[in-house]
């Protein structure tokens, strides 16, 4: 298993111990057992013709539980009493909102009402990670999607811009540590950045040494 995978599989697995501790990989063993089949289906499908899909989902995944836990509040749109996530500066480059859409229509096709869009991202992000080469794990299911969303706190989600001591203090509040804080940062590099993230340290007139 490469650094590289190890570090993807640090960041989805972060904030499990967040959620409801009741949380278990058979939770759909009666309800909707062929769920992780349903999901890796049309995942795979969706990654043949996006290389970057992994990268995105896990990210939209990290964001979703960086606010208030994994709940799938990222997923909510503008409505009566919502007022999006997606709208907010740090989720405003996040994207595979459409394949989303696409599992949970198939789930819904087959187990109607029943599994969460929360642990639909959940199991997505595994099934990428194993599709990129890296190891498969059990995912703990049972999330409940949450009915509304939390702009505000998507100041909490850390910056690409911010010093280490805020990043620190971001997770820290979040009862996350250092290690956590490495995790994500080395995750990073299994997607692309874009360019406005990096291009000021290869200013000719000021680049950065290093």
């Amino acid at each position: 298993m490469s650094s590289v995978l190890a570090t993807v599989i640090c960041v989805v697995m972060l904030f499990w111990g967040i959620s409801d501790a009741q949380l278990s990989p058979t939770f759909y063993a009666s309800t909707c057992p062929n769920v992780s089949s349903i999901v890796r289906g049309v995942v795979e499908q969706a990654a043949r013709n996006d290389v970057r899909l992994g990268a995105k989902l896990i990210r939209m995944h990290f964001h979703d539980c960086f606010v208030d836990g994994c709940d799938g509040s990222i997923l909510l749109v503008d409505a009566n009493g919502i007022n999006s996530e997606q709208d907010e500066l740090p989720n405003q480059s996040v994207e595979g909102y459409g394949v989303v859409d696409n599992i949970k229509t198939a789930v819904e096709n087959v187990c109607p009402g029943i599994v969460s869009c929360a642990d639909i991202l959940a199991l997505a992000s595994e099934i990428l990670v194993t599709l990129a080469g890296g190891p498969t794990w059990q995912v703990p299911l049972g999330r409940r999607d949450s009915t509304t969303a939390n702009a505000a706190g998507t100041s909490d989600i850390p910056s690409p811009f911010e010093t280490f001591e805020n990043l620190s203090l971001k997770f820290s509040n979040k009862e996350l540590d250092s290690t956590d804080l490495v995790a994500l940062s080395g995750a990073h590099t299994f997607g692309r950045s874009q360019c406005q993230f990096f291009s000021r340290r290869l200013n000719d007139t000021n680049p950065d040494p290093t």
